[in-house]
């Protein structure tokens, strides 16, 4: 089989993001691709305003799970499992979804649907550019506080603006419904409060608790390796 590795919100790079669990993948002969995300910026136009948004970065995942025959695997962190939701619908190649610390849209819904209204303490939203993105000075303890600190101190270097019009775009399909799928609940999470995961997670096949942060493929790459190898 091989990976597709979809990664969230406010970050380029996602190579990088899933650089510790691609490699172990790779050691057991499993290939691994991270598509770039148009809305952050990864494809030379910069997010905001009249820039990518959700679209563009369906047809981008879509596009890279097109590319290939070999039964794929997808894993859709946080942010990632909006785009997934319609990028993966109806790809014959993909056959299963694992989702992290992820959102799990109906068709129809949107990101927003899942808050309560108001911006998250940790994000910088710029009304004036049309962007949002992590407040550096909270990435650390509110996203990678199980990190090493070689991790902490490289991941600033891969944070993102994104397009926060990608908030209110609708997905047009919901994936999860046709193929088999898995949620990851990360417990330690205080990005994305383990007790919605466990919300979102009831639309999943099979849940699987990770004693881990928001990025688990960083922190326990072993971990999410095994879970991977299991699928």
């Amino acid at each position: 089989m091989r990976v597709v590795f979809v990664h969230g919100a406010c970050v380029r790079d996602g190579s990088w993001w899933w650089h510790r669990t691609a490699e172990l993948l790779r050691e057991r002969g499993v290939s691994s691709v991270a598509p770039a995300l148009p809305s952050c910026g990864e494809e030379g136009l910069p997010g905001g305003d009249g820039g990518p948004g959700l679209a563009e970065d369906v047809a981008a995942v879509r596009q890279v799970l097109r590319a290939d025959d070999e039964p794929t695997v997808v894993v859709a962190h946080s942010y990632g499992g909006i785009v997934t939701a319609e990028a993966a619908a109806g790809v014959e190649s993909v056959r299963h979804l694992l989702l992290v610390s992820s959102y799990l849209p109906e068709a129809g819904q949107s990101l927003s649907e899942f808050g309560d209204g108001s911006p998250a303490p940790f994000l910088d939203v710029d009304p004036d550019t049309g962007t949002f993105g992590v407040r550096p000075e909270l990435l650390v303890e509110t996203f990678l506080q199980d990190c090493t600190p070689e991790i902490q101190a490289q991941a600033a270097d891969h944070l993102a603006r994104q397009s926060v019009r990608v908030t209110g775009q609708p997905v047009g399909a919901a994936a999860w419904q046709q193929v088999p799928s898995t949620y990851l609940v990360c417990a330690q999470d205080r990005g994305t409060p383990p007790h919605l995961q466990r919300e979102f997670a009831r639309r999943a096949g099979t849940v699987v608790e990770l004693d881990a942060g928001h990025h688990p493929f960083l922190s326990r790459p072993d971990a999410v390796r095994d879970v991977l190898l299991s699928l």
